[in-house]
């Protein structure tokens, strides 16, 4: 098994992939470009470990573009074989197809957070089921397209290693029924497609599975095992949890002011527990809420015209008096002095 799981963190190529999708689909980079990872120098360095709440959140941004079939189509279209290095190999070029899987499942972490997603292989007489394990609320349009585009990769993946096209026996999805199937079909190569399912999960026959691939070399896997555990003992997460809850909190920051519910359900962890962890890096909830709130506020003090209406509605608070109240408390002066200190000399107030 995987010694160095690096929890709440994906590798930098489903960050490129994120990215790269995200591009084509003409989501403005605006809305993303400032999340940790996504800088040239992370995003294109192999060694780096990106914040998976910087792929989630770039996952969201695309689903209001398009559907969430058709985000998970598209990006295994642009996962051609080598997208995700090593991983990719432990299946393509194992002895059978199975056995690749296998080996992909215990080194998941090599591409994914396994503190949030685990694929797990199953076999059941003549039927192999691969599923992907992932607890976030279906209703989430991020989190579906996750789950289809997983499932997608892994028969693609699959078939890749047999050098055959595979049809499954069936797919289920624990998502919500959309209103056109033509994308999930496209991308199963079958109809038969369950959703609002307990798990997802893609079935085979077990014959197509255990053949032996046509490329396959002796002892290649063991390396190629090897490599991914070395892989990810020479990894570099970008941050601490601490970081990656601000980075989930930021992101969430849509004007209205983010929600301890919704931050939870992007960390895929329960409320309880992002408030027990908080504690733990001696921190709050809501003092992490008022330094986000502080930080945005000082920022469109320092660089915009805003009215303190319009700056108080874009800082979750209720009215320009709220505002008022919140800056004489952070820094013993008015919104507009801040301003105008601001302007003539930046660094003449202070929290």
């Amino acid at each position: 098994m995987v010694s160095h799981a690096h929890p709440g963190t994906t590798s930098s190529a489903l960050t490129r992939l994120s990215v790269n999708v995200a591009s084509l689909l003409g989501v403005p980079r605006a809305g993303y470009g400032h999340l940790l990872g996504v800088a040239a120098e992370h995003l294109h360095d192999d060694l780096c470990r990106t914040p998976a709440a910087t792929s989630n959140r770039i996952a969201e941004l695309s689903t209001a573009h398009v559907p969430w079939p058709e985000l998970s189509l598209l990006l295994a279209q642009q996962s051609a074989v080598g997208t995700f290095g090593v991983w990719d190999y432990l299946i393509t070029s194992a002895p059978t197809a199975l056995e690749g899987i296998r080996d992909a499942a215990a080194h998941l972490a090599v591409v994914a957070d396994t503190s949030t997603d685990t694929l797990r292989v199953t076999e059941d007489g003549e039927q192999v089921t691969v599923s992907h394990v992932n607890h976030a609320d279906i209703g989430h349009e991020a989190a579906c397209a996750v789950r289809g585009y997983a499932l997608g990769l892994y028969r693609q993946r699959l078939g890749e290693a047999a050098r055959r096209r595979l049809v499954p026996l069936r797919v289920t999805l624990a998502a919500e029924a959309p209103r056109r199937h033509d994308a999930l079909i496209e991308l199963y190569g079958t109809r038969a497609i369950d959703f609002e399912a307990p798990a997802s999960s893609i079935t085979f026959l077990a014959s197509d599975l255990t053949a032996p691939t046509p490329h396959a070399q002796p002892g290649l896997s063991a390396v190629l095992r090897r490599h991914a555990e070395q892989t990810l003992a020479t990894a570099i997460p970008l941050h601490d949890w601490l970081d990656l809850f601000r980075t989930a909190l930021a992101s969430a920051n849509d004007g209205a002011g983010p929600s301890l519910a919704g931050v939870a359900r992007r960390m895929a962890v329960s409320t309880r527990t992002l408030q027990r962890r908080l504690d733990e890096h001696g921190t709050t909830w809501n003092g992490e809420l008022e330094t986000l709130r502080r930080d945005r506020i000082t920022r469109l003090l320092h660089t915009t015209d805003l009215g303190m209406d319009a700056i108080a509605a874009r800082s979750g608070y209720a009215d320009a008096r709220a505002l008022r109240r919140a800056v004489q408390r952070w820094y013993g002066t008015t919104p507009a002095a801040l301003r105008s200190a601001a302007r003539g000399c930046p660094d003449t107030v202070r929290p």
